[in-house]
């Protein structure tokens, strides 16, 4: 994992060491290691919860640039830091949350749900087994070029954006070459 550990270590939840009878965790075309279903899951089944670290939203951008600054040295980016509410996120940065391996797609079949406080990831359709487990990581536009997206599905601009940025994106992608093939 890039990025430094949270500073506190702490222990797994009871829930998150048990065996989930719904994912197993594999290889990925989409980037290293991804979550699978193990079997068939039904659509709106509460799949995996995401656990971590409870951080001040001011301790969250903290670790977020540090580790951002640390991938852009190194290569790659993990930074598994989730929106909580607007006072506090969840650093998810532990080998024991199995929800920081599931990888982002411009047509996912789940989305994180907050639910009374605690995150899911939810499946938005019916998910067969062998499927790799996929949310839309509803990045802003500010850094767009910081997040290439490799998902390879036909709606994907390149980079990993929120749904409502693609088409600006792809406007801006066009001008951009537009111009360098006029240079």
């Amino acid at each position: 994992m890039l990025g430094a550990r949270p500073k506190k270590s702490i222990p797994a939840p009871p829930e998150a060491r048990a065996r989930n009878p719904w994912i197993r965790i594999c290889n990925s075309g989409i980037h290293g290691r991804g979550v699978f279903a193990a079997r068939a899951i039904p659509k709106d089944t509460r799949i995996l919860a995401y656990y971590g670290e409870r951080i001040t939203k001011t301790e969250s951008l903290r670790r977020a640039v540090e580790r951002l600054e640390r991938a852009r040295k190194r290569g790659g980016g993990a930074v598994y830091i989730f929106d909580l509410n607007s006072r506090h996120d969840i650093d998810g940065a532990f080998p024991w949350n199995k929800a920081r391996l599931v990888n982002h797609s411009c047509e996912p079949n789940c989305e994180a749900q907050n639910i009374r406080g605690k995150i899911w990831v939810v499946a938005l359709r019916d998910i067969a087994a062998g499927e790799e487990l996929t949310y839309d990581y509803g990045y802003e536009l500010e850094h767009w070029e910081d997040h290439p997206c490799r998902c390879g599905t036909p709606s994907c601009p390149g980079y990993i954006v929120h749904r409502k940025y693609r088409g600006l994106l792809r406007r801006n992608l066009a001008r951009r070459a537009a111009r360098k093939t006029t240079s």
